[in-house]
């Protein structure tokens, strides 16, 4: 493990700068002004429209398709307490890992939307499949609303901020707001690596493929061994309970982290470190701390600060399959101590 590149920052600096730098894709994200960041970009002299994804610009009415799949995975999710069984639950906890964890914590976001690391081809692709297995959408569509989340955080066109409403934040933009999925063209200024790379291109536009492929697996495998009644067991746990129980941990990220929880670093957004959160995500719930240093991969920056999706890239890169990665490292032990705290960047 070495050190390669080292920077110094302390609160002080924080408090000034609000945000620490974020990929060349996200080249814009420390705009929060409303009026400026509605300016058309440029690239080459040509004006670039500007996706707005706030309520005021996204909020268009009940979409019935998500709704209803949206409905039907929440009943599903309840059918499948009456067919509990430690089986059942193991197997939707290793597809919850795999989906959550692995897919939207290591794979998604750490990754994809933030390149806080590198991992060869074969491994970035793994992880963007584990991640259509959530049900959140391909790899384009996300990172392009992530990186948009990062650019007008708690500010107008912000796509999910719950200074526009606790339930907007939470889901309502999912189930009220444009659907933007299938706008790969329009997305593609703010995901461009994405958007050359043919693989993520088929994946974002056929994002619902791995999942339907699992929960046939899932039935034709489960009828095979156990029967009918064991085949349902194990669809409505490991599909519908999983996914549902997914989708609100990462929307939890979304609108609790931005209202509940401590400030450690005077970001220009209201976002917060909220443990419990944290605790059902793999280690987003540090959200405070992962704007203030959004490249880092690493969002628990103090030890007693649960980050088991860091803990899987830490173990890629003793692997040696992980490399460059980005941590955002306190220079005393315990960051809440009193007095000025230092933090600083290092990529290993």
């Amino acid at each position: 493990m070495s050190e390669t590149n080292t920077i110094q920052i302390t609160e002080q600096d924080l408090s000034q700068t609000k945000h620490a730098p974020i990929p060349a894709a996200m080249h814009s994200t420390t705009n929060t002004n409303s009026a400026a960041a509605s300016k058309p970009s440029t690239s080459n002299g040509v004006a670039r429209a500007e996706v707005r994804m706030g309520r005021a610009d996204n909020e268009s009415g009940i979409i019935w398709v998500t709704s209803i799949f949206m409905v039907i995975f929440h009943v599903g999710a309840i059918a499948a307490l009456f067919f509990f069984s430690w089986w059942n639950l193991l197997f939707a906890f290793v597809l919850y890992v795999l989906a959550i964890n692995c897919g939207i914590g290591m794979g998604y976001h750490r990754l994809l939307v933030h390149r806080g690391y590198t991992v060869p081809k074969w491994i970035e692709y793994f992880l963007s499949v584990c991640g259509t297995l959530s049900l959140e959408g391909g790899p384009i569509a996300w990172v392009a609303t992530h990186r948009v989340h990062h650019q007008h955080s708690d500010k107008g066109g912000d796509p999910h901020t719950p200074q526009e409403g606790t339930w907007w934040a939470h889901m309502g933009w999912i189930v009220t707001g444009q659907a933007l999925n299938a706008q790969t063209s329009a997305l593609a200024h703010y995901a461009p690596d994405l958007a050359k790379d043919r693989f993520h291109v088929w994946l974002s536009k056929y994002h619902w493929v791995p999942l339907t492929a699992l929960a046939v697996a899932i039935l034709a495998i489960g009828t095979l061994v156990g029967g009918v009644k064991v085949a349902v067991g194990l669809m409505l746990w490991g599909i519908f309970l999983r996914v549902t129980l997914g989708l609100h941990a990462t929307w939890l990220v979304n609108s609790a982290t931005h209202i509940h929880g401590t400030r450690r670093f005077e970001t220009r957004d209201e976002s917060r470190n909220s443990w419990w959160v944290a605790l059902v995500t793999g280690g987003e719930g540090w959200h405070n701390n992962h704007h203030a240093y959004p490249v880092s991969a690493r969002h628990g920056l103090a030890w007693y600060e649960f980050d088991p999706n860091y803990y899987g890239i830490w173990i890629l890169q003793k692997l040696g399959l992980a490399k460059q990665v980005k941590v955002a490292k306190f220079t005393s032990r315990d960051p809440d101590e009193t007095g000025q705290r230092g933090t600083h960047m290092t990529t290993l």
